[in-house]
């Protein structure tokens, strides 16, 4: 039993190492991309697959140490609330325009840092008891008191961020994938396999045949692979196309 338990431990941390892994390599690659070609769009995703990654390795963190209020609130902020609206943002940016991305980045910008603050001044509920993946519901209020008036909490960013952000992604991939199905098949690719991307951290919930962590850390390090993939099939026709 004692065996058992031992290797259900290792597979959910190699699952998350795996996953962060992968974010971070492409975090990198986004990194070197923006750096050779300085383009809104390659930073923006830079710095939203950079929030990705740190929030996979906040979850590697947690579940080899034990969670700690750094650890989670850091995995919460950056995985619910950041991530998905910078990734929205380069989005926009390259569908919509530099005028529009500008001035919705500036709008995440604001956001990412209400919602941190949110996170950060939240009180956090027994964090030390939990195991496994904890729940924002079990540890953060809906509605918090900061200097007696009440504000939204960090739940409420992220179920904001989590729905709109990720209707925006996938609204404006799927258009990009309709519009060039017929001129550029491979540029509708990439734009398909990063609606796919998007959507695989929702996949969690349900593979929990592979245990609560490894099914969640799964999830994860599909999304990172679909949209490194997505992104370098997209970006590879465009260059053919120019």
């Amino acid at each position: 039993v004692e065996s058992s338990r031992v290797k259900v431990a290792a597979v959910n941390l190699l699952v998350p190492i795996l996953a962060a892994t992968a974010a971070t390599g492409f975090a990198v690659d986004l990194g070197l991309d923006w750096r050779r070609r300085p383009r809104p769009h390659a930073g923006m995703w830079a710095l939203a697959i950079g929030a990705y990654a740190l929030a996979s390795w906040a979850l590697v963190l947690g579940l080899a140490a034990g969670w700690g209020p750094v650890s989670f609130r850091l995995f919460y902020w950056l995985g619910a609330i950041v991530n998905i609206p910078v990734l929205a943002a380069g989005s926009v940016f390259l569908v919509l325009g530099p005028r529009i991305g500008r001035r919705f980045a500036y709008g995440v910008g604001i956001w990412s840092l209400l919602g941190g603050a949110a996170t950060w001044l939240a009180p956090l509920k027994d964090i030390a008891e939990k195991e496994g993946i904890p729940e924002g519901k079990a540890l953060f209020d809906f509605i918090i008191e900061v200097g007696g008036v009440s504000v939204p909490g960090p739940r409420v960013f992220a179920a904001i961020a989590g729905g709109v952000a990720t209707l925006i992604i996938v609204g404006l991939a799927a258009y990009s994938a309709v519009r060039f199905w017929r001129s550029n098949r491979t540029l509708a690719i990439g734009n398909l396999l990063i609606v796919f991307g998007t959507l695989a951290p929702a996949l969690g919930g349900s593979l929990t045949a592979l245990g609560e962590a490894a099914g969640f850390a799964v999830a994860l390090l599909i999304g990172a692979v679909l949209l490194w993939t997505g992104y370098r099939v997209a970006t590879g026709s465009r260059r053919v196309t120019s």
